[in-house]
């Protein structure tokens, strides 16, 4: 008999027993079982719009599948974790644990959701069908063997950049970002408190968040924030965030910007860059493709628009 609980906000113990299921899972399938997005809210204990709900072995008590749902911009993210000694019984599990996820969403007004899945399997797609969500967007995982090739950087135009500076720069990148972002379900709609979320992880460097200003006018134009994990080895530097504001797209900026990224991840020790970007985006990936970016791995997103509660007759 399995136990499960739903908590709203997670003590410290709690998020420790997720934490350790979290990095069990992460060893066995040599990546990262959460988003950055879901990462800090379970790490901060929960926030209006965060649930954790947890199955827990009927004997040990300890965690052997985790859900986490987390509101961002008009919608829901959502994730299903499965101790991988556990997953004979993935099925029984998720179906009780998204469950009650999507009861929750429904409850706090519903909305779009979207569930990412890397490589998704059969009985995540049987899911997705249980809890009425269909297969939508796909992200590609792709990388770079770091430097990059001299003839990559002699047919790239350098632009100026310079590092973000904590306690100034804040309005004018948030003003940036969710214009580029304005309909993106994670990035789009930051507030000053998420990006001082961001900036509380321990991975963050302001010296590699980089900022490209017009020269004319001083304006904010484009940027490229990077994360390296130097617990990794070999070490994997990415590009987190790259964006140009949309009235000044057309000039090679995006290009420009990547390669600075990861020059930047380069000097800094890095010797893999990565990124994520959407299958649609078929521009982006052509610019990447020319740097020298490769397909390393595909993300699957379930979507779907949950009921509010309140409009269910």
């Amino acid at each position: 008999m399995v136990k499960f609980d739903i908590k709203r906000n997670m003590t410290p113990q709690n998020i420790a027993e997720v934490v350790q299921l979290l990095d069990t899972v992460e060893k066995v399938d040599g990546r990262k079982p959460l988003n950055d997005h879901l990462w800090i809210d379970l790490r901060q204990g929960g926030r209006p719009g965060f649930a954790g709900l947890t199955a827990r072995h009927h004997h040990t008590a300890q965690p052997i599948a985790y859900c986490q749902i987390s509101r961002g911009n008009d919608s829901w993210s959502l994730d299903l974790v499965v101790d991988p000694l556990h997953r004979d019984n993935t099925l029984e599990l998720g179906t009780a644990l998204l469950g009650e996820a999507t009861k929750i969403i429904s409850s706090e007004g519903g909305a779009h959701v979207h569930w990412w899945v890397s490589d998704p399997t059969l009985e995540h797609n049987t899911l997705a069908k249980r809890i009425n969500l269909q297969t939508g967007r796909t992200l590609l995982q792709m990388q770079v063997a770091l430097p990059l090739r001299q003839q990559v950087l002699a047919a790239t135009s350098q632009v100026t950049t310079q590092s973000f500076r904590v306690g100034i720069d804040e309005e004018a990148w948030l003003a940036v970002n969710n214009r580029a972002f304005i309909n993106h379900p994670e990035q789009g709609g930051w507030t000053k408190q998420l990006l001082q979320s961001r900036q509380s992880e321990k991975w963050f460097d302001p010296q590699g968040f980089l900022l490209h200003f017009s020269a004319t006018t001083r304006e904010l134009v484009a940027f490229c924030w990077t994360k390296i994990d130097r617990e990794a080895d070999p070490k994997i530097g990415e590009i987190y965030v790259i964006a140009v504001d949309p009235q000044f797209h057309g000039q090679g900026l995006g290009r420009s910007l990547t390669v600075a990224g990861l020059e930047y991840l380069t000097n800094a020790g890095a010797t893999t860059g990565m990124l994520f970007v959407d299958q649609d985006n078929t521009a982006a990936i052509t610019t990447y493709e020319k740097i020298g970016f490769s397909l390393n791995h595909r993300k699957q997103a379930f979507v779907g628009d949950i009921a509010s509660a309140s409009k269910k007759p």
